[in-house]
């Protein structure tokens, strides 16, 4: 089992910056891509950004390309999500998820492929 703990959430203005982070217990993430979700009120669960356990490779979704930044700490097991040029449509609850994986250069995207998730943290961004 892994328990995923997110942190870092808050309210911030528009253009302004703000890092999540996803602290990892009951068994090492070093085998374990990791992802970022979103959610939004009335709206479903996206994708936002996903990292492979060795590091090397990473992905994101179109809406945060650029802006958004994940990277990870295999030795603190724990996942960052570092967030600029912040939008009001980026208001969400942000939870990490993480896929045990054999292979160093898998980037999973989509929520079904993931086995652990996060309580997630509240990100609002005003106007």
């Amino acid at each position: 089992q892994v328990q995923l703990v997110e942190s870092g959430g808050g309210l911030v203005q528009a253009g302004g910056s703000l890092r999540l982070s996803c602290a990892a217990s009951g068994r090492t993430v070093s085998r374990y891509a990791m992802g970022w979700f979103r959610q939004a009120p009335g709206k479903e669960r996206e994708f936002v950004a996903a990292i492979s356990w060795s590091g090397g490779r990473t992905y994101y979704a179109d809406s945060v390309k650029g802006r958004f930044a994940i990277s990870r700490d295999n030795a603190k097991n724990t996942v960052y999500l570092q967030m600029s040029s912040l939008k009001p449509e980026d208001t969400a609850v942000y939870c990490c998820a993480a896929k045990y994986t054999t292979l160093g250069t898998v980037v999973p995207h989509r929520a079904i492929e993931y086995d652990y998730w996060g309580q997630g943290t509240q990100v609002t961004v005003s106007s």
